[in-house]
């Protein structure tokens, strides 16, 4: 079983590949190469894996990919919503050409791989139903939704065309993220439980009757992987599936915060109003109904309490 993944030098990329690297196995059969890709390059690589920094917008990059012939590819690459939103063609550049070059040197290379391509709630758009349904239309606000919906109706275009295996899947909002906040408009969702379990202070942007729908880093790992395992035939012509999350206000994940470590935590918390982020926030899904990616096999987090205790368990000591 040999492996791609793109964007693994992010947060959900390090994770994954520890994943791999501790189970040993995919889809039934023991791992084999496993090569990883991203602009900087990935750290903590297991014995034997490789590694390549290169931008797959750059000329020949997804050819030489492509070449590797992988049995699965995980296409994890992209900037994220904040930093496609203020650079317009760099967010176009990475996240919808790179995906299309990708895709378009996977059909032109020998094998039929599984490619699970990480999209996001970002391709919905308000005014929404609560909650929103599986077969709502997707009508993004922001450049960086655009970019994730044109990537999944390419992987379904692709997999119809039996070029290769797709499987998309809409991720949550991932938190609690470890290290240094990123450049996400969603950022602030773990800055206000991360900081303040590390005794540091957290800026509050929006109002606490904001919500939103959350997966931890441990199932966002555990997503990506039932994706890449699961019976394909199952999907028929709709490729792309949203995940389930935790549907929480701001309130509820600092009464979890309280209720896991203490009111001292809570009260590292400055509420600070941010018209710019609370707009963008504002046009953002809030909860979902998921049938569909139940029925496969898909569950969430139990509750935003256990989405912190992951972070503490998997995260805390490494971020201190």
């Amino acid at each position: 079983m040999d492996i791609l993944i793109t964007g693994a030098a992010g947060m959900i990329g390090r994770k994954l590949t520890s994943a791999l690297s501790a189970s040993g196995q995919l889809r039934g059969e023991p791992i084999g190469t496993v090569h990883l890709v991203d602009v900087v390059e990935p750290a903590s690589v297991p014995d034997g894996w490789t590694t390549e920094v290169a931008d797959l917008s750059e000329p020949g990059v997804v050819d030489a990919l492509a070449a590797r012939h992988a049995d699965v590819v995980f296409h994890l690459a992209g900037v994220v919503s904040g930093e496609a939103e203020a650079d317009f063609d760099k967010g176009m550049r990475v996240n919808l050409d790179g995906t299309r070059l990708l895709f378009e040197a996977l059909r032109h290379a020998p094998g039929q791989p599984r490619v699970v391509f990480t999209s996001s709630i970002a391709v919905f758009g308000a005014p929404f139903p609560d909650p929103i349904p599986d077969d709502f239309h997707l009508t993004p606000l922001t450049s960086y939704g655009t970019e994730k919906m044109i990537g999944e109706a390419l992987l379904a275009d692709f997999s119809r065309r039996e070029f290769f295996d797709g499987v998309g899947i809409r991720l949550p909002t991932i938190s609690v993220r470890p290290g240094a906040p990123n450049a996400a408009a969603s950022g602030f969702f773990s800055g206000i439980i991360r900081e303040p379990l590390n005794g540091q202070r957290a800026v509050l942007p929006v109002s606490r009757d904001v919500r939103h729908s959350h997966a931890s880093p441990r199932t966002a790992v555990r997503y990506l992987l039932h994706a890449a395992e699961l019976d394909s035939s199952l999907l028929g012509a709709r490729r792309n599936l949203t995940m389930p999350g935790v549907s929480v206000t701001v309130g509820e994940q600092l009464e979890a915060l309280e209720r896991v470590a203490g009111a001292e935590a809570v009260a590292l918390v400055d509420e600070a109003a941010d018209a710019t982020i609370a707009g963008i926030v504002a046009g953002w899904p809030t909860r979902f109904a998921t049938p569909r990616a139940e029925s496969l096999g898909f569950t969430a987090d139990d509750s935003y309490d256990d989405i912190i205790r992951a972070y503490v368990e998997d995260d805390l000591d490494a971020s201190s």
